[in-house]
C-alpha cells in the first residue's frame, strides 16, 4: 500500500475525538538517490553497513519510520492497526494492560512476526507491547516502575480512554511519543547539530547541538515541551541528553506522567544501513522509583520523504461557539 494511504488510514487509531488532522492527499513522488546498497537482485540491501560521514561517524540522516526489532519489515496497516511492540517484553510475549478505547483499539490479529502476537492487533489489545501505547514494554515488567500516585493516575487516564493526550488537542505529544510514532521522522545530521522532524506531531523539529555546550541549568531556562538536548559519540552510539521539560508530559498513549525532575538519554544507533535503534533511559525520580529504558527501532525509507502535517483542536471552534452563544443570550 502507498505509504501515504497507509499513514492517512493509521490516523484513525492515533487521532482521538477532540482533534483531527489536516494532510496533503499526495506527496514527493518516490525518487531513488545514488548511493543506496543494493542485493544482487536489484532490492535494497538493509543489511549492508551503516555508511559515514566525513568525519568518520556512523550516519544517522534519514527518513525513517517505526518497526518491531532490527531487521523487521514495518508492520502492515491495515486501517487500524498500529505498529507492533519492541524491545524485551515484546520478544517474550509479556501484555500488560494498555488502553482499550474505540479510539486505540484495532483488529485483534497477531500476525506472529518474529514471535510477536500483535503486530495487528496482539489479541485485541494492539498497545500492549508497544512503547508508544505503554512506555515499560521494553521492560521485563512489561511496565513502567510507577510511583504509586503516577500508577493511579495512568490508571485514570486510561479509564478515560486517554482524552487528555497532548496529541489529542493538537499540542506537543513529547519526546518518547515522538520518537516511537508509527508516522515517521526524519534526521539531519551536520558535525556541530542534528535536527530530528517528526511528521507526526505538526512537523516538529528538535535541534539536538554538538558543539560542547553543557546541557542549562534548570533556573536559567523556562521549561519547553521537548526540552533542551545537547549530544556527544560515545563510539558508533550518539549519546542525546536532555533536560528542561514541562511538568505533566505524556511519555505515551496511556499516559505514563514525565514531570519537570526528568531527564531523558537517548541512545542513538544505526545498526546497519536498513535500521535505527533508539534506546532512552528515562530518569524521572518524582514518576518512578527507578531509571527505566524504553526501546524504538526504525527502519529507513530511502525513497520518501515527509508529508504535510496539520492538527486541527475541533473543540477549539467549539469553545468560541460557546463564548459567542453566551455573549449573545439576553441578561436576565
Amino acid at each position: 500500500m502507498h505509504s501515504v494511504k497507509k499513514r492517512l488510514l493509521l490516523a484513525g487509531i492515533l487521532a482521538l475525538s477532540a482533534a483531527a488532522t489536516a494532510r496533503v492527499s499526495a506527496q514527493w513522488p518516490s525518487f531513488s538517490a545514488a548511493g543506496i546498497p543494493k542485493t544482487p537482485d536489484g532490492k535494497i540491501d538493509y543489511k549492508a553497513p551503516a555508511p559515514r560521514t566525513a568525519d568518520d561517524k556512523p550516519d544517522v540522516s534519514g527518513v525513517w519510520e517505526t518497526a518491531p526489532c532490527p531487521d523487521c519489515a514495518p508492520p502492515v496497516i491495515d486501517g487500524l492497526s498500529p505498529t507492533p511492540g519492541s524491545g524485551q517484553a515484546a520478544a517474550r510475549g509479556a501484555a500488560p494492560t494498555a488502553p482499550a478505547s474505540a479510539a486505540q483499539a484495532g483488529p485483534g490479529r497477531g500476525n506472529g512476526q518474529n514471535g510477536q502476537d500483535g503486530g495487528r492487533g496482539g489479541r485485541g489489545n494492539p498497545f500492549a507491547r508497544n512503547v508508544f501505547g505503554n512506555v515499560g514494554g521494553s521492560t521485563p515488567e512489561g511496565e513502567a516502575p510507577y510511583q504509586p500516585w503516577a500508577k493511579e493516575l495512568v490508571q485514570k487516564r486510561m479509564a478515560d480512554n486517554s482524552k487528555d493526550n497532548p496529541d489529542a488537542h493538537c499540542l506537543p505529544m513529547g519526546i518518547m511519543q515522538m520518537d516511537s510514532h508509527p508516522y515517521p521522522k526524519k534526521i539531519v545530521q551536520t558535525p556541530t547539530e542534528v535536527l530530528m522532524i517528526y511528521e507526526a506531531s505538526g512537523t516538529t523539529v528538535r535541534e539536538i547541538f554538538l558543539d560542547g555546550r553543557p546541557l542549562p541549568k534548570k533556573d536559567d531556562v523556562e521549561p519547553w515541551w521537548n526540552g533542551y538536548s545537547v549530544g556527544h559519540w560515545e563510539g558508533d552510539t550518539l549519546v542525546v541528553e536532555t533536560t528542561g521539560l514541562m511538568d505533566d508530559g505524556w511519555l505515551d498513549v496511556r499516559g505514563s506522567p514525565l514531570t519537570s525532575a526528568a531527564k531523558l538519554t537517548e541512545r542513538i544507533r544505526r545498526v546497519n544501513y536498513g535500521y535505527l535503534e533508539i534506546k532512552v533511559t528515562i530518569d524521572d525520580p518524582k514518576a518512578y522509583t527507578k531509571p527505566f529504558d524504553a526501546i524504538v527501532y526504525s527502519r529507513i525509507m530511502p525513497t520518501s520523504q515527509l508529508s504535510e502535517f496539520v492538527c486541527i483542536d475541533k473543540d477549539a471552534a467549539h469553545y468560541i461557539g460557546q463564548q459567542q452563544q453566551q455573549q449573545h443570550q439576553p441578561q436576565k
